[in-house]
């Protein structure tokens, strides 16, 4: 029987809170818990909600959303500090225009979610960089977050267990815990056929798995990404390591 803290929590107005605390490393340490969370936007959270994340701790956010969706879900907590790292959301409306093209079908929304998860790494490595110069300053409790907290949320958090030495079928095995704990919103994209929404409402492994190839291609391995693109360096790592693991 385990006594360790609940992964999922949960939230009547953020479905899809989870702690990223208690995965095994390659070097036999494990993730702490309580310090780093991941989940959908905060701007729903319901009074007993607030009373939870309140215990828990948590005194930093940071955001991924783009400018006219932080307007749509503002942070409730006033206690929390939100960072902004805006990533624009491209993948609605790259669906739109297909769907006005008469092209639109749910392999071809597959492989926008992919391509959305290769442009992470071509054009927002920026932000994903702040994160982790964040990250180095001891922040935490935190939360990383989106409006669903699955695309941009999952990449980071899939990076920040690389970076921590989670193996990747762990990192998989989190990311894809979305499906079963995320609720979509009923009344989004109404327009699109129901394949293509459910599609764009859940993730995949082969979404996860284009932003690596992107990293492949662009930086030539996932090391060279950290060192290079998000600037984490043998010291940086370690000083991630000793911050957010235990033996």
């Amino acid at each position: 029987m385990s006594d360790s803290p609940a992964r999922h929590l949960a939230l009547q107005g953020a479905s899809n809170f989870r702690d990223l605390g208690g995965y095994p490393t390659t070097d036999g340490r494990t993730t702490r818990w309580r310090h780093i969370f991941r989940s959908n936007h905060l701007g729903q959270l319901t009074a007993d909600d607030i009373k939870i994340v309140h215990a828990l701790g948590v005194r930093s956010a940071f955001d991924f959303r783009g400018v006219e969706e932080r307007g749509g879900g503002v942070c409730v907590m006033d206690e929390i500090t939100v960072h902004s790292l805006p990533i624009e959301p491209t993948v609605v409306a790259a669906l739109r225009a297909e769907l006005v093209a008469g092209k639109l079908t749910a392999p071809v929304a597959l492989e926008i979610m992919r391509e959305s998860y290769r442009n992470y790494v071509r054009y927002n490595t920026h932000s994903f960089r702040m994160l982790f110069g964040h990250l180095l300053e001891d922040r935490a409790p935190l939360v990383i977050h989106c409006t669903a907290g699955k695309d941009r949320t999952g990449f980071a958090s899939a990076l920040i267990l690389h970076a921590l030495g989670v193996a990747h079928e762990v990192i998989a095995e989190d990311y894809l815990l979305t499906n079963q704990f995320y609720r979509r919103d009923a009344t989004a994209a109404i327009e699109l056929p129901d394949d293509v929404r459910n599609a764009i409402g859940s993730v995949e492994a082969s979404y996860l798995a284009a932003a690596f190839e992107a990293v492949s291609s662009e930086y030539g391995d996932l090391e060279t990404y950290l060192r290079e693109g998000l600037k984490v360096g043998a010291a940086e790592r370690t000083a991630l390591q000793e911050r957010y693991l235990q033996a």
